[in-house]
């Protein structure tokens, strides 16, 4: 059975930094785009940040662009978002995806609170 987990989410100052960290289990994760999303508190979601399998070209929306990085590690199957400079824009509940440029939550995530 394929799964995401996520971990790595927490309480953070404004300007402070955190990186998340997902498990990928149970499907090839080196053959697949990877992406971050979240979900703000007032509803939604926004695609942040994606890493593609083939070259490991990276993609951010604007908003975190130059704050976040997203990485993967095929050897350990796993894909983290460095995350710097937070903002309270950035609140949210943060799951990684197995699509480029979007894609459905499929576990519980890890959340993110940005607040002094």
């Amino acid at each position: 059975e394929a799964q995401l987990v996520e971990s790595g989410g927490g309480l953070v100052q404004p300007g402070g930094s955190l990186t998340l960290s997902c498990a990928a289990s149970g499907f090839a994760f080196s053959n697949y785009d990877m992406s971050w999303v979240r979900h703000p508190p007032g509803g939604g979601r926004e695609w942040v940040a994606s890493v593609r399998s083939s070259d490991s070209g990276t993609y951010y929306t604007a908003s975190v662009r130059g704050r976040f990085t997203i990485a993967r590690d095929n050897a350990k199957n796993t894909l983290t978002l460095q995350m710097k400079g937070l903002k309270s824009e950035d609140t949210g509940l943060y799951c990684c995806t197995r699509e480029a440029f979007g894609g459905a939550c499929w576990g519980q995530g890890t959340r993110v609170l940005v607040s002094s």
